[in-house]
């Protein structure tokens, strides 16, 4: 894990640490462009306007100003606090410019000013993909998106998830088929279920959502099904009650789940739990945990909007999920449960006879380079033992000699073996050509 630093919840990573990050990063890129999303990035502040829209966050934001301006002659500025909220707004302003469906993904960084703890911090990156349509969007997307994010979990070494699933419309049109009108109210106290329990959940759809007992108690008995099939449909009709919006969200849950159980089998739950307290969302919503590391909280999440831009009349529905990179990373790291195969890109040291060397030691190193070979040339001749070693404090795995004659040896330090070499030709073994990224142990 990385050391602590002089500022609290800002993380820098080590250089092994950083390779497994920039693994990931590159696993959820390749992942995404193979499903036909395109990567943008949105600037790193906007108005404090912007940000406040989709509700009262102000105690997250860092404000931005420039140390000399006159507060009075230019907008106030802040850090993006995540990245839907700049994808509306970058939608809407570059609305002329894009093909919808638009399939996007951005990974990028985000801040928040809150308490610095395990999985939160105040800078962390985040990897999203959205497919967003214009004025509508197929309820497939929600299918396809799922299906997606789940590849790309799957892709990257940090063992098995679930990805919990449920749907707005199935549980507003329960609470309205039961009698409670204000779903908003409902839903909010619902999102906390995990975090205080099921007495204090009661008691806050009493109070918030003016829930009589049997009314509560039918809500969280809809909140307690969990199931890795379809059976969730006759479990919720079991219960009860009857509402066209109920019925959509069924039927699209089932949608949903029946094609992961097709294409990445055993990854999902319908959890009818899943409420997401966010009030743009309306209809699937998504939450992932780590299994082994489920205290953690969700490390992906997001679902169905239908109006999270808009320009005058027309509107952009979409759908969305988010990957917190830095949440996943720092528990995994700080837990042992990853690790790099070295601590360094090189894969060959090229050592040093004499100083005079340095210049041919560049061009085998351009040679070896030129075919894809990460290579380090030392910077000046000392002792070939101290040389190896220097290496070996590295992490390179090959050591390159050449002689006063241009012969080339390489040796593999880890067994001692000593092989001759032509930099037209030597290539190292497959699993050595570049770092590694492999659960610990």
């Amino acid at each position: 894990m990385a050391r602590t630093t002089s500022l609290s919840g800002f993380t820098e990573w080590l250089p092994d640490e950083r390779l497994v990050e920039l693994h990931v990063l590159d696993t959820l890129r390749e992942v995404f462009e193979r499903h036909g999303f395109v990567s943008i990035e949105s600037r790193a502040v906007e108005t404090v306007d912007t940000l406040l829209q989709k509700g009262e966050i102000d105690k997250e934001i860092y404000g931005v100003s420039r140390l000399q301006a006159d507060e009075d002659a230019e907008a106030r500025l802040a850090l993006h606090f995540d990245l839907t909220v700049p994808f509306a707004r970058y939608v809407v302003e570059n609305a002329g410019h894009l093909s919808f469906p638009f399939r996007r993904y951005q990974i990028q960084k985000v801040w928040r000013g809150e308490r610095p703890q395990e999985g939160r911090s105040r800078e962390f990156t985040q990897a999203d993909i959205d497919i967003v349509g214009d004025g509508s969007l197929p309820f497939r997307c929600d299918v396809e998106l799922a299906v997606v994010m789940a590849r790309a979990l799957e892709s990257l070494p940090i063992g098995d998830f679930r990805m919990r699933i449920n749907n707005r419309k199935l549980s507003e049109g329960f609470y309205l088929a039961i009698g409670l009108e204000d779903t908003a109210a409902v839903l909010r106290a619902i999102d906390k279920l995990e975090k205080i329990g099921p007495e204090k959940v009661a008691a806050e759809l009493a109070e918030t959502a003016g829930a009589t007992e049997e009314q509560a108690q039918k809500a969280l008995a809809l909140a307690q099904i969990r199931t890795e099939d379809l059976s969730f449909v006759d479990q919720v009709r079991a219960l009860g009650g009857e509402h066209e919006l109920l019925e959509a969200g069924l039927t699209e849950l089932a949608e949903v789940m029946g094609e992961l159980q097709r294409r990445v089998p055993g990854r999902a739950v319908a959890d009818l739990s899943i409420a997401r307290g966010l009030d743009y969302y309306t209809g699937t919503v998504y939450e992932t945990v780590l299994v082994g590391h489920e205290s953690l909280g969700s490390v992906c999440s997001g679902g169905r909007y239908e109006s999270l831009a808009s320009k005058g009349k027309r509107t952009f529905p979409g759908v969305g999920l988010s990957i917190g990179v830095t949440r996943l990373l720092s528990r995994l790291l700080a837990q042992g449960h990853l690790t790099a195969s070295r601590s360094v890109p090189s894969v060959v040291y090229i050592a040093l006879r004499t100083d005079e060397d340095w210049g041919s030691a560049q061009d085998v190193a351009d040679t070896l380079r030129g075919r894809g070979i990460n290579v380090e040339v030392a910077l000046r001749a000392e002792k070939f033992g101290k040389q190896i070693r220097h290496a070996d404090r590295r992490g390179i795995p090959f050591v390159w000699f050449t002689d006063e004659d241009g012969r080339h040896e390489v040796k593999d330090i880890r067994s001692g073996d000593q092989v001759s070499a032509d930099p037209q030709t030597w290539t190292p073994p497959q699993e050595d050509l570049s770092p590694r990224v492999v659960p610990a142990g």
